[in-house]
């Protein structure tokens, strides 16, 4: 195929076209990107939901980080693992798996 007669063109212009299709289906359902304008984010956010720590939950949210530290030891020393997550608010959450969740919360209350 000779270069003079623009066949070389269709390939670019149709990854051109295709990437304009799907940004423009995109755009129609909603995941438009969100900038960090320091209040709500507006549109889709993964983030902007909840905290999410994966298998942690919070057992106990302090606002010192040296209170959560000692209610990690106390759960330390009654068996339970344990560790600390600062939150955007800047308080202090004590973190433990799902299913040691409610002893945890006992012994935090204590």
């Amino acid at each position: 195929m000779a270069t003079s007669d623009g066949w070389y063109l269709i390939g670019p212009l149709i990854a051109v076209g295709l990437v304009g299709f799907l940004g423009a289906v995109f755009w129609r359902m909603g995941l438009q990107p969100t900038g960090s304008t320091g209040g709500e984010p507006d549109g889709l956010s993964i983030f902007a939901e909840c905290e999410d720590y994966g298998l942690l939950w919070p057992a106990a949210v302090t606002e010192d980080p040296e209170i959560a530290d000692e209610i990690r030891r106390l759960l330390a020393d009654a068996g339970i693992r344990a560790t600390s997550a600062t939150r955007r608010d800047g308080r202090v959450s004590v973190l433990v798996f799902a299913e040691e969740v409610e002893e945890a919360r006992r012994l935090a209350q204590s």
